[in-house]
């Protein structure tokens, strides 16, 4: 007996293989996928200007990147179709900075609107890397700010312009496509028990199933591998010793340090920059 209803999801066309340069920006959930993929190394940019809920806030993020930033996978989430507009000019702006409310309106963009911010910041990507890979997600948080209904119809009109955009963008050379993030956690993880304490945030554990099934559909042989062998060094990078100060604890280290460097060998991209070793070593 089956007692859940699971999505399907497709392999896709393309592989992310280890250490690859990525880029996460949207919403907060964006913040708890990339989070995890710097933990298993990728070389990840997670919203370098902060939280952006809406499509209109995602284009603005990427119109600011350093020129430095050339992603060779971009993954979009989006929160919501609100956005707030600051009167005396008219413009969309992505963080209110405290000021007061009568400051601002707020409005829904339409499907139309959301597709053609997401368009824009897709082919700004392709200005920096013509064959970006584009993974685009809507995020599985409701706002209930909006009220249930006004929530739902929020989302289905992001889905609705994700969907445009796929169809309009994708191509072999730079492949646009969707991540149902949105329906795992509605349709396949229909319990509670997968929400945090707010009921409304998805729990660690269902940010974990995301990241395998995202896992999944996008990585490739050669990344699974590395992270089989990665896995031990990140578990021995994160004990914490009772006695720190011990020979014991020391020798476990410098055994540690000698795996990482092999690693390294293996996998020049490794980023040593964010490992932590006691202050006595140093990679």
């Amino acid at each position: 007996m089956e007692l859940r209803t699971i999505v399907n999801i497709p392999k896709a066309e393309f592989e992310i293989p280890p250490c690859e340069k990525m880029l996460f920006v949207g919403s907060c959930f964006a913040d708890n996928m990339g989070r995890r993929f710097l933990q298993e190394q990728f070389r990840a940019e997670v919203n370098p200007f902060g939280v952006m809920y809406n499509p209109a806030s995602v284009l603005h993020s990427i119109q600011r990147l350093p020129i430095e930033v050339i992603p060779n996978v971009a993954v979009l989430t989006l929160g919501t179709n609100h956005v707030y507009i600051l009167k005396s000019s008219g413009e969309i702006v992505d963080n209110c900075a405290k000021r007061p409310q009568s400051m601002f309106r707020e409005e829904e963009l339409t499907v139309e609107a959301c597709a053609d911010y997401l368009m824009q910041t897709i082919q700004l990507l392709r200005l920096r890397n013509p064959q970006v890979k584009v993974i685009l997600t809507v995020s599985p948080i409701r706002y209930a700010k909006y009220g249930f209904h006004g929530s739902q119809l929020s989302k289905a009109t992001l889905l609705l312009a994700v969907e445009k955009t796929v169809k309009t963008l994708h191509s072999n050379e730079s492949p646009v496509c969707y991540f149902p993030a949105y329906e795992i956690v509605n349709d396949e993880l229909r319990d509670y028990r997968f929400y945090k304490e707010d009921m409304l945030h998805p729990s660690d554990q269902a940010v974990e199933y995301i990241y395998q099934r995202f896992a999944e559909t996008y990585f490739s042989k050669d990344t699974f591998l590395f992270l089989q062998e990665w896995k031990p060094i990140k578990e021995a990078l994160g004990h914490h010793p009772f006695h720190p100060e011990s020979a014991e604890y020391h020798d476990f280290m410098e055994k540690t340090k000698k795996r990482l460097q092999v690693l390294s060998a293996k996998y020049p991209n490794i980023n040593t920059d964010i490992i932590q070793f006691p202050k006595k070593m140093s990679f």
